[in-house]
């Protein structure tokens, strides 16, 4: 494993946020990335100038992530320029080129349903999110999980993120796989696309810190009654 690659735990990253509660909620509750999606046709897209002002409400040390879908490098700059996200997740078709042209931290998304799109993922020398593959036009949000067995004896040089169907149900499946830096989960915190449920946020939570060594999902059952 790469030194890119070490965790001392799984990261977790609450994704398509649009309110302002919901928010609050997910860092209370232990995230460590909240993401907001730019991308218009997604049924979790948030205004920038939205996304800023939930931002700017935020205690500090917590991870803010832009999520794009093949914008122009002056689309997203543009977005920047109001909105103070700490990272850009690119999750369209962008070339490893693209992902090297900004100074603000990357993320590639790569959709995954074969070992050829696993090949790709060696491409992009920048952290990547392995997410499953949805149906053309589709970038993400569908609830679906990979065949994770294809990541066996799979490595990358950079930081590892598994996304796609995530769930309190298959949490423990999840981390069985590898040490991964972090998950990304959004329609299995939700009650309906960009609507989070607190209990959903908790249990998930929950569930993944009780997988980290020395610790037990009973650890956590106190989880958001401390105050923010």
């Amino acid at each position: 494993m790469g030194v890119h690659q070490s965790a001392c735990r799984t990261r977790i990253k609450i994704c398509g946020i649009t309110r302002l509660n919901d928010a609050l909620d997910a860092v209370r509750l232990g995230a460590d990335a909240l993401g907001f999606v730019f991308y218009k046709r997604s049924p979790r897209y948030i205004d920038p100038l939205a996304a800023a002002a939930i931002i700017r409400q935020l205690p500090p040390f917590v991870a803010t992530v832009g999520l794009f879908v093949n914008a122009s490098q002056q689309e997203i700059e543009s977005v920047l320029g109001c909105c103070p996200l700490s990272d850009i997740q690119l999750h369209g078709d962008e070339s490893p080129e693209f992902c090297a042209a900004f100074p603000r931290r990357v993320m590639k998304a790569v959709a995954i349903a074969s070992t050829e799109d696993l090949a790709r993922v060696a491409t992009y020398p920048c952290p990547v999110l392995l997410d499953a593959r949805a149906p053309a036009g589709v970038y993400g949000g569908t609830g679906k999980r990979f065949d994770w067995s294809l990541l066996d004896g799979f490595s990358h040089d950079y930081p590892l993120v598994l996304a796609g169907g995530l769930s309190v149900e298959n949490v423990r499946d999840a981390m069985a796989v590898r040490q991964w830096f972090a998950l990304d989960v959004s329609s299995g915190v939700e009650v309906s696309p960009g609507i989070k449920d607190f209990d959903r946020m908790r249990r998930f939570i929950a569930a993944v810190n009780g997988c980290q060594v020395g610790q037990s999902v009973a650890d956590h059952h106190s989880i958001g009654k401390e105050p923010l």
